[in-house]
């Protein structure tokens, strides 16, 4: 697939920029804030993430495959807009949050929707093979472990599919990388990295073959696609671990 990389290295013969260290949010924390959030998660942030969700599940519609599993389903806002063509299993890890989509599914009526699961990301109960695509929307940058999410996205997504995720990434410098760094410290209340990296996700192979969009507003967001390759043909996927630097106590980066 062609590259669009704008500000992030290629892969291609250049050593990959070492992503800014983070702590990981663990599940509990998640948790907790996802309950806070339940309830006024559509109109604190469902405006703002609007254009990232609805540039994804464009993507996903376009693409060739029925079964579709969107990881991070919340409460449901991007269930509505998938076309008929599509078989949709959401998951979450926040019961409160899967609540309001099962209101939502059964207030809509959305026959799309076949299952909405309380299951961790990192670690999901489908057999191997069991999706052509996977959206993972605003989730990489709340999971533990990016690389372990994206690893199992490969392994439940059938060889050719393709894997997606929209996500707020860090900038690559200026005022809003500023910005971003000093939010850091709240991540464990807003249940979410507002500085994490792109190469805290996609190892340089990885990096390099993608499709990466900016999608608005401003580019807040970004949409990323990766083709699911062959296991004999996909580059190993290492765990993210050694790619970050220590973080000082007490301060969670994104």
């Amino acid at each position: 697939m062609s590259d669009i990389l704008h500000d992030y290295p290629s892969g291609r013969g250049e050593a990959p920029v070492p992503p800014p260290s983070r702590s990981a949010l663990d599940t509990e924390a998640v948790k907790v804030a996802y309950r806070r959030w339940a309830n006024v998660y559509d109109v604190a942030f469902g405006g703002v993430s609007r254009f990232g969700r609805l540039r994804a599940v464009e993507a996903v519609n376009g693409l060739p495959g029925s079964d579709v599993l969107e990881v991070g389903v919340g409460t449901g806002l991007a269930l509505p807009h998938y076309t008929s063509s599509k078989v949709i299993t959401g998951i979450d890890l926040s019961s409160d949050m899967l609540a309001k989509a099962r209101e939502r599914v059964q207030r809509q009526g959305l026959g799309t929707v076949k299952d909405l699961l309380e299951m961790d990301a990192e670690d999901t109960q489908f057999a191997d093979n069991s999706f052509d695509i996977a959206v993972a929307m605003f989730v990489a940058s709340v999971v533990p472990h990016p690389r372990k999410l994206l690893r199992e996205l490969k392994r439940v997504v059938r060889p050719g599919g393709y894997i997606l995720f929209v996500n707020h990434f860090l900038a690559s410098g200026g005022v809003r990388s500023m910005v971003e760094h000093g939010m850091a410290r709240a991540s464990r209340s807003l249940g979410w990295h507002p500085d994490f990296a792109m190469e805290s996700l996609l190892p340089p192979a990885d990096l390099a073959r993608a499709y990466i969009q900016p999608v608005p507003p401003m580019g807040l967001f970004t949409l990323v696609t990766l083709e699911n390759l062959p296991q004999v043909l996909a580059q190993p996927v290492v765990d993210d671990a050694p790619a970050r630097a220590s973080t000082p106590s007490g301060v969670l980066v994104g």
